[in-house]
């Protein structure tokens, strides 16, 4: 498995060995808070982590001195698609649960923006 993030389309792709395994609706990084762009790895997954986090965290390997980078669920749907975010990259519940069921600690995670 692989994600792939696209800021421009704030669009997650998910890929399997075969290909495209699915594509899903992102929230991303403020402008004051930009999610970073470059090549990391899930270090860390959490069931229900609490808080505005929604069902799952993966946790990123994104070095930061304000606290880790994630791939999480929100309690508010309403801002995905947005860039409201401090960084971290937001899905549906529904989603994210999906996506945490097929990936592994170690999984490559690509941030690229298409301008």
């Amino acid at each position: 498995m692989k994600i792939e993030v696209n800021l421009s389309l704030r669009r997650l792709k998910l890929f399997d060995r075969k290909g495209v395994y699915g594509v899903y609706p992102v929230a991303i990084g403020k402008p004051q808070t930009p999610t970073p762009e470059g090549y990391y790895y899930i270090t860390r997954k959490i069931i229900n982590p609490g808080g505005i986090l929604g069902s799952r965290w993966l946790e990123l390997s994104i070095p930061s001195h304000d606290g880790p980078y994630g791939i999480h669920g929100t309690t508010q749907p309403w801002s995905i698609g947005k860039a409201v975010s401090n960084g971290c990259i937001r899905m549906y519940n529904h989603d994210v649960e999906e996506v945490f069921r097929l990936v592994r600690i170690g999984t490559p995670v690509i941030i690229v923006r298409d301008d």
